[in-house]
């Protein structure tokens, strides 16, 4: 029976305990003297409890009213307490229809930018969403995007730049995701690839076009390297180690003193110089240790340094030099083509060896499982006979 409390009793009432008004609704008395109202209630066999909020704010008629419409909600075998998650959930999303796609993307890079690699790989992320999501629904409401959009987004550019249409299209699901964690969106992921997107867009190796770096044939390379070695500058001691050590360009840019061990015979590129994230050890032939030599005492730090003394030389020098020296028709990302090449053609080193040399990372992951050295000295008799061809 309903109406066992009265407003001055409720009012009255501070010893700690359960008091009941009847219909499932209990005044509640804690230790502190709080006093809030909680609705009792049977469903499926299962005991619950619903909090409806405090005495000092809802009066004991109000009490009763909130009561009563979840006792309605109980006889249809409904729960009230699912029923007002749902509702606080939809009242969330509704608020947040006003956060666009453009600021949760901002929010998203500026949450991860302390684990990325580089102030780098941040400046990608918001140039390529900028560039290719935003124009179509950056200042939508981020509930909004959906399939039809990132579709729009994605169809131009998925057979004309379809390496930087996957990237776009995986940074599109991050955001989403990550919107979705933070309630500022619900549903499905409208970017998301394994049993949607795929069903819309063909595979990227069916559309992929292979690019490959101009390079130089093996058999000309010490003809070139006789015509480097005449060249002046810092730049042609650069792009001779670079080529000496089948390094990648920014691996050799950045070069520091520190990473050298002249007397091993080593140079250690730190993990977050590497495009596989990982430490790589380069075997350093005679050659490439007489190219050292020449750049000692230039710079305390950077091995091969700019005019600015606290940075090393840009990217754009080596392009530089191969315009002066008429080789436009070569890139120096190129030069590792002609040492593959000339492993595979001219050597009895295995392929496994020549990755290694190369820093690819190995995709396989029972391979990477069973590998697990860094097969260094037979990298360094591959690399001391990589630097006798090409003198």
């Amino acid at each position: 029976m309903q109406g066992k409390l009265t407003a001055l009793g409720v009012a009255r009432l501070n010893a700690p305990g359960m008091y009941g008004d009847g219909g499932g609704l209990w005044l509640q008395v804690s230790g502190k003297g709080a006093k809030s109202w909680i609705y009792r209630f049977t469903l499926g066999g299962k005991a619950r409890a619903m909090g409806l909020g405090s005495a000092n704010t809802f009066s004991l008629a109000e009490a009763r009213d909130k009561a009563r419409d979840c006792r309605k909600l109980t006889a249809e075998g409904l729960d009230p307490i699912e029923i007002r998650s749902g509702r606080r959930q939809d009242a969330a999303v509704e608020a947040a229809r006003a956060i666009t796609f453009r600021t949760c993307a901002a929010s998203y890079i500026e949450a991860h930018r302390a684990g990325w690699r580089n102030n780098k790989h941040a400046a990608q992320w918001t140039a390529t969403l900028e560039a290719y999501a935003n124009p179509t629904f950056g200042d939508l409401p981020v509930q909004a995007v959906d399939t039809g959009l990132v579709m729009q987004a994605l169809e131009p550019i998925w057979s004309a730049k379809p390496e930087t249409a996957t990237r776009v299209r995986g940074r599109i699901e991050s955001v989403l995701d990550w919107a979705t964690a933070r309630s500022y969106r619900r549903g499905e992921n409208p970017a998301r690839w394994k049993g949607h997107l795929q069903n819309l867009l063909p595979k990227r190796s069916k559309v992929q076009r292979v690019e490959h770096h101009p390079a130089l044939p093996f058999a000309e390379l010490p003809a070139f390297m006789r015509l480097l070695e005449r060249q002046p500058g810092i730049a042609s001691k650069l792009m001779a180690f670079t080529i000496l050590t089948a390094a990648r360009t920014g691996e050799a840019l950045g070069v520091r003193w520190c990473e050298i061990d002249m007397e091993a015979g080593i140079w250690i590129v730190p993990a977050e110089r590497m495009k596989g994230g990982a430490e790589h050890r380069v075997p350093l032939s005679a050659a490439a240790l007489a190219v050292l030599v020449q750049m000692r005492g230039l710079n305390e730090t950077f091995v091969f340094p700019s005019g600015r003394r606290s940075k090393p030389l840009s990217n754009t020098v080596m392009l530089m030099l191969l315009r002066r020296m008429g080789r436009t028709d070569l890139t120096v990302h190129g030069f590792r083509s002609s040492f593959r090449d000339w492993a595979s053609e001219t050597t009895h080193f295995p392929s496994e060896v020549v990755e290694m040399a190369l820093a690819h990372t190995v995709k396989s992951k029972v391979e990477r499982a069973y590998r697990r050295g860094d097969l260094f000295e037979k990298r360094r008799d591959l690399m001391n006979a990589w630097a006798e061809f090409s003198s």
